[in-house]
């Protein structure tokens, strides 16, 4: 009787579960019929036990969170708990600190140029969802819209399909200022380093700028929609007059390089397509132009976005855990609205890459044929004898010679696509290929995320993989297919070729003015060109791919192979080759310009202006305690290396070149470099 009645309570007060955020108690009345024995009451309190103890994904998903905050929390703890300095770890002096001390001051103002994502944005105007977020930051930020209410977050970042403008009744714009791009989230600095190590020579507002501007458009719709380029030849004139007539020292990093070189012919072409500045304004107001991880020849990995919205770190977490990030769980299909949202930027069309072939290589061959990514040999690596010297010999090099490896073929479909002799690979003219009305396809009625993939029937799907191969020139008929709308848009403001005849009036056209195998530099023999960026980390290159699971509704089609990897030493890992860059650009796209393209006297470079390469070999930090490395050469880690600090430093305060040390290279660039033939 005694555990009849314990039963009895236990019953009458258990809560039950519901779907509702509110909680409900079953009465405490006395039922009036009670008809269920013992035996059948402790089955039923079994069954719910054994559900409640059931692990499902959400726990998962929830530990791991909850494990990520809390050691993120208990590390900051500890960073701002320890003292400044501790026992046995200096740290080391500042370079704007240090050069004071030697003497050197501000001297030429200067104009930092952000590059592509780094730079914030803020909302001015939005849809219902978005109530609440006048003026705050969408983007470079705290980023807890993304939690608070993905969708809308997505929506309001995405630019119109059609035109690559604002969306109607949507406005969001780029932050002004230096805290447009200091930090892209709170303790993560892009340019707050080396603002504050110019503030420590003495530079402020009055001679410092960050030009700001909405890295999604293209670059000549940031002077149509926003009169960005107008503002900034605004104030290099005003702070040329205001600082005692001194040239500007520019400052680009990324994107932001092309970005300047199409800023750079736009403000000498006559208006109205042009600000009108004259042939002269560059040689009156640049002085030096100091490019930090130049994608002056594009980068491999926009590809791959714009393909199939993943890069390596996707392909890693896909190869280490299958099925995670393709779980339908909730419903969430991350990359589909990535892809959709990434498609109406025409910016990442301005980071393909440029020079077809000739540039990256065929189905044969490639010019950086014979390196290796095995990194354990880089211990005994030593720098060049000389900072301003480089050589050929193999010592110098990081990435040793190796079986070729043939990095032209950009994608291939299936490992043993990417090693073939390209007389064993079949051939397909994509433009052979018509798209069918996605109506007649069993995708269109699953409710899924529309992408452009939608619109290409599954037998089509098929065929693109049955080409086997595509190179710099023929992914472009590629992403025509994949990305109709994307392409046609973006391609009315970007090209990636190489002039015949940049004579020939067509090129002054703005969609030339960025790339530059199409476009001349200004006549400015004073000016000097920079090229500053890392080398020694395996850098994206050439893709192996192949065909997502036919099960999913409305899911991209492709995926990057994570499963395909060559042997030991070799650079394919994970479905990825990787050559010698800084995690992100290549060697290739980085130092080419620099080091054969603009070098003294060419038809790109009429006027001869000096160019050096300043190459910085990434050291990984020894310990949580440097943070993300003084001396490391990743593409935006290396904003606080202090060579590259000082080095930026000593031109701002008015060295040259030479002064500076002239060229320092470790990597392969300039073997790179002699195996393209291309007219100069």
């Amino acid at each position: 009787m005694a555990s009849r009645s314990i039963l009895r309570f236990r019953k009458l007060c258990y809560v039950e579960p519901v779907s509702s955020p509110s909680v409900k108690f079953q009465s405490f009345q006395t039922p009036e019929v009670e008809k269920t024995d013992e035996s059948s009451v402790e089955k039923e309190q079994w069954k719910r036990k054994k559900q409640q103890r059931g692990w499902r994904c959400i726990d998962s998903c929830c530990w791991v969170i909850g494990y990520m905050c809390t050691a993120w929390w208990v590390l900051m703890l500890l960073y701002h708990s320890l003292p400044v300095t501790l026992t046995g770890f200096q740290v080391p002096e500042s370079p704007g600190t240090r050069l004071k001390g030697e003497g050197l001051t501000a001297l030429h103002p200067v104009v930092l140029v952000p590059g592509i994502v780094t730079g914030g944005l803020e909302l001015w105007e939005g849809r219902p969802c978005a109530e609440g977020l006048f003026r705050k930051r969408l983007w470079g930020g705290g980023f807890t819209e993304i939690f608070k209410r993905p969708l809308c977050w997505l929506e309001h970042l995405s630019l119109d399909n059609e035109t690559g403008l604002d969306p109607p009744g949507i406005r969001v714009r780029a932050v002004p200022g230096l805290v447009a791009a200091d930090y892209f989230a709170p303790g993560y600095f892009v340019w707050a380093v080396l603002i504050e190590n110019l503030a420590r020579m003495g530079y402020e507002g009055k001679n410092m700028h960050m030009a700001s501007y909405d890295w999604r458009l293209s670059f000549q719709n940031t002077e149509i929609r926003d009169q960005a380029l107008s503002r900034l030849k605004s104030k290099i004139e005003l702070m040329y007059v205001t600082n005692g007539y001194k040239k500007v020292v520019v400052v680009p990093h990324s994107m932001g390089a092309i970005y300047f070189l199409h800023f750079m012919k736009w403000v000498e072409t006559p208006p109205p397509k042009g600000g009108g500045g004259g042939p002269s304004w560059c040689a009156k107001h640049i002085k030096a132009i100091m490019n930090i991880g130049p994608a002056f020849l594009g980068v491999p990995k926009a590809v791959s976005n714009i393909f199939s919205a993943e890069g390596k770190d996707v392909a890693y977490i896909r190869a280490m855990a299958p099925g995670v990030l393709d779980s339908e769980f909730l419903g969430l299909q991350t990359f589909e609205h990535v892809m959709r949202a990434c498609r109406t930027w025409d910016s990442i069309v301005s980071i393909l890459p440029k020079g077809g072939d000739a540039i990256w290589g065929n189905l044969d061959w490639s010019p950086e044929d014979g390196q290796s990514c095995d990194r354990a040999k880089k211990g005994y690596l030593q720098s060049t004898s000389g900072d301003n010297n480089f050589s050929h010999n193999d010592g110098n090099r990081i990435f040793q010679v190796k079986e070729p490896v043939k990095y032209g073929r950009i994608i291939s479909f299936g490992k043993e696509s990417s090693q073939l002799s390209s007389s064993q690979l079949p051939r397909l003219d994509l433009k052979d290929l018509i798209h069918k009305d996605s109506a007649t396809n069993s995708k269109s009625s699953c409710g899924g995320v529309w992408t452009e993939y939608g619109e290409v029937s599954s037998e089509s799907i098929r065929r693109v993989t049955e080409n086997k191969a595509y190179t710099a020139q023929t992914l472009f008929d590629l992403l025509r297919f994949v990305a109709p709308k994307m392409m046609r848009r973006a391609e009315a403001h970007f090209s990636h070729g190489i002039a015949d005849n940049l004579d020939d009036p067509k090129y002054a056209h703005y969609k030339y003015w960025s790339n530059p195998l199409e476009t001349k530099l200004p006549v400015a023999p004073d000016m000097e060109i920079y090229c500053l960026y890392g080398v020694g980390i395996p850098t994206e290159r050439s893709y192996v791919y192949k065909m997502s699971p036919p099960n999913k509704c409305k899911s991209i089609p492709f995926r990057i192979d994570g499963s395909a990897d060559g042997e030991a030493g070799s650079c394919l890992k994970n479905g990825i080759h990787f050559v010698d860059g800084d995690d992100s650009v290549p060697v290739l796209s980085a130092g080419f310009m620099c080091a054969k393209g603009w070098r003294g006297r060419t038809r790109f470079n009429p006027s001869g202006i000096a160019t050096y390469i300043r190459e910085y070999r990434h050291k990984p930090p020894a310990s949580l305690l440097e943070g993300r490395g003084i001396e490391s050469g990743a593409h935006v880690d290396i904003m606080g290396n202090v060579a590259l600090i000082e080095d930026v430093l000593r031109v701002a305060a008015g060295a040259n070149g030479a002064q500076t040390g002239g060229d320092r290279i470790y990597s392969d660039i300039m073997r790179i470099s002699e195996r393209i033939n291309l007219q100069m």
